[in-house]
């Protein structure tokens, strides 16, 4: 079984990675920082699968595509396909410069359009796999102060919806996750306990429960958020 997770050397990506691949899937994994990168491959190596990689701005089509390719040629067919890259840019819609609101549309929305595209159709010839996407609890929430990130995240989830109703005839998976606030390296430095957020591991144990769930069944939606505790 071969997967592929975008965004993959930190947090939530990583953490899937990881899982996937002590499940015995092999990875191909991206991200811009090719050093990160490189290690990363080399430690999931280390689980005994097959694992790839590629320095990759998703915020380039072209790029993508490279990448996309890349990964056939190493891989083969694919089974799994994480769109989880992504940007958050804290800002005001009103006062934030028109670019703030471009790069996370390129990230957020773009960038899992056209990995979906190009593996989707592998899936559909094959008349299998599954697609998740990571959007945020954004993508049905307003947050304060992250107006673009609420916006392009709600058209991710619209984009995953689509996915599903349009794939399902051909026997592919479409899930969406929208987790609340992740411990990732954007909450570097938080004075607030770690049990104030929802960690990356439980996104990738809770992935991987879905891909072992019945032929029959496909899972919407998955909604993690924090519990409320007494700081």
């Amino acid at each position: 079984m071969n997967a592929v997770v975008t965004g993959a050397t930190k947090g939530i990506g990583r953490a899937i990675a990881l899982k996937l691949a002590e499940s015995g899937y092999n990875v191909s994994v991206c991200s811009r920082n090719e050093q990160e990168l490189c290690s990363f491959v080399k430690e999931l190596e280390l689980l005994g699968v097959r694992a790839v990689g590629m320095a990759t701005d998703c915020s380039n089509k072209e790029e993508i595509k490279k990448f996309c390719e890349f990964t056939v040629i190493e891989l083969g067919d694919i089974d799994v396909l994480v769109n989880n890259v992504g940007t958050f840019l804290p800002a005001s819609l009103m006062d934030e410069e028109d670019e703030v609101f471009e790069k996370q549309l390129l990230l957020n929305l773009n960038a899992a359009y056209y990995f979906s595209k190009f593996f989707g159709k592998i899936m559909v010839r094959r008349q299998s796999g599954h697609i998740f996407n990571i959007c945020s609890i954004a993508s049905k929430q307003v947050v304060e102060n992250a107006g673009s990130y609420c916006v392009t995240k709600s058209a991710m989830l619209s984009l995953n919806n689509v996915l599903r109703q349009e794939l399902a005839q051909y026997n592919v998976k479409v899930t969406a996750f929208l987790p609340g606030s992740t411990l990732t390296a954007s909450w570097e430095g938080t004075s607030l306990p770690k049990e104030a957020f929802v960690q990356p591991e439980d996104i990738a144990d809770t992935l991987h429960t879905i891909l072992n769930l019945s032929t029959g069944v496909n899972v919407d939606e998955v909604i993690l958020t924090p519990k409320e505790i007494k700081l």
